[in-house]
């Protein structure tokens, strides 16, 4: 049986899915898993499709202290697992800079080009190309393919791309690329699904989790984002803080803050976990009582009606609101309160609906119809990665 594995690798822990293959449309997911706590606590955990296939190992730190060796302990168990090993992987990775704009094979050459962009996406890059790194030196000849976040905004018109600063950087490639891009994609194929009439029109995507953004969508292609240069732009998230004035960090500066402090701060620091002093998880902060709690909740919602006002106007209008990913699947709270806000355009809530999670969550006379659509990262990447070896002439 032909296989494809799909990796989503973080800075301690690595989410894998494995999917039969028969063809780009044709995958069947077998099972998939994370190992988590790297270095820490190691816990692999796996799960089949069908209910009870669950299995956990636990590993002491020494025993999986980075993360190729947590590689090499997932590959050790798919190998007994599947009795087999992969066609090929399929790889996230956030950051393709402005020469990646499509899945690619990944040699040395590759990997070292998207070495350079560690910098602008520090909390993701390192901890995607580790796992591609590793799985170059266990086995050289399996084929891997990387599949960019950046990759779906690409072609935006020069007025959403450009910042207001000399030429000369944006020649370098500083420019506004957009993140969340495998999510977006995916949900622009299922609305083509869920209801083709809303799909070719103008579409806002509200991808809402610990790493939160919106896109732009119109006849499913992202004309604009909130994310830009970097994934601290937009909305606050969980630890990033989104929209900043960027006098803030000249300030930041001149009372002695280096880089390396800056960087910390910004990534790990601010966001939610920032305005609440509490907690960088939306969970905790709804159930709390504490006045810093709901800040960090108002200010959430408060820029995310916001940036759906920006994005109506980047598409003249607006035909429908989609919400997706942790918070906007699961927080029927937080879609309430966007949802009100967004009134003024004629959005209305089916409060029921919304309790139950949708898709439709909207009343029947609301003017912009809402949806929630779960998304499905590691499909869209198995999916990249079977075109690609079509592409590349081999057999599924």
């Amino acid at each position: 049986m032909n296989t494809i594995l799909v990796i989503n690798a973080g800075s301690s822990s690595i989410k894998f899915q494995l999917f039969a293959a028969g063809g780009e449309r044709s995958l069947k997911r077998l099972l998939k898993g994370r190992i988590e706590g790297i270095g820490v606590k190691p816990l692999l955990v796996t799960e089949g499709v069908e209910p009870g296939m669950t299995t956990e190992v636990r590993y002491s730190a020494a025993e999986v202290p980075n993360v190729p060796e947590a590689m090499r302990r997932v590959g050790g168990w798919l190998r007994e697992a599947v009795h087999g090993f992969p066609m090929a992987v399929g790889h996230r990775v956030v950051h393709g800079g402005p020469e990646f704009h499509q899945p690619v094979i990944v040699d040395a050459a590759t990997l070292a080009k998207l070495e350079r962009f560690v910098s602008l996406a520090p909390l993701h890059q390192p901890n995607n190309l580790e796992p591609i790194r590793a799985l170059m030196a266990q086995a050289p000849s399996l084929l891997q393919v990387a599949c960019f976040d950046t990759a779906f905004h690409r072609g935006h018109p020069d007025v959403a791309d450009r910042y207001a600063i000399p030429g000369k950087f944006y020649a370098e490639g500083v420019r506004r690329y957009g993140f969340h891009g495998l999510s977006y994609e995916y949900i622009a194929s299922r609305l083509r699904e869920i209801d083709p009439r809303v799909a070719s029109g103008r579409v806002i995507v509200a991808h809402l989790g610990s790493g939160a953004s919106m896109c732009a969508m119109v006849d499913g292609r992202s004309v604009d984002s909130t994310m830009g240069f970097t994934a601290l732009d937009g909305l606050p998230m969980g630890t990033r803080p989104g929209h900043i004035d960027p006098g803030v960090i000249l300030y930041l500066v001149d009372r002695g803050m280096s880089t390396a402090d800056l960087q910390r701060m910004l990534y790990h620091d601010c966001g939610l976990k920032g305005l609440s002093g509490i907690s960088n998880d939306m969970r905790e902060l709804l159930v709390s009582d504490r006045t810093e709690a709901a800040l960090a909740i108002d200010y959430f919602v408060y820029r995310a009606a916001l940036a759906a006002g920006s994005l109506a106007a980047a598409m003249s209008g607006l035909d429908a609101f989609v919400f997706t990913a942790g918070i906007g699947e699961n927080a029927p709270e937080i879609r309430a309160r966007i949802a009100a806000r967004l009134g003024w355009m004629g959005a209305k809530l089916d409060a029921k609906a919304n309790d139950r999670g949708g898709p439709l969550i909207s009343a029947g006379d609301s003017r912009i119809p809402l949806y929630v659509v779960p998304t499905d990262e590691e499909l869209m990447i198995a999916q990249h990665t079977a075109s690609v070896l079509m592409r590349s002439g081999r057999s599924l």
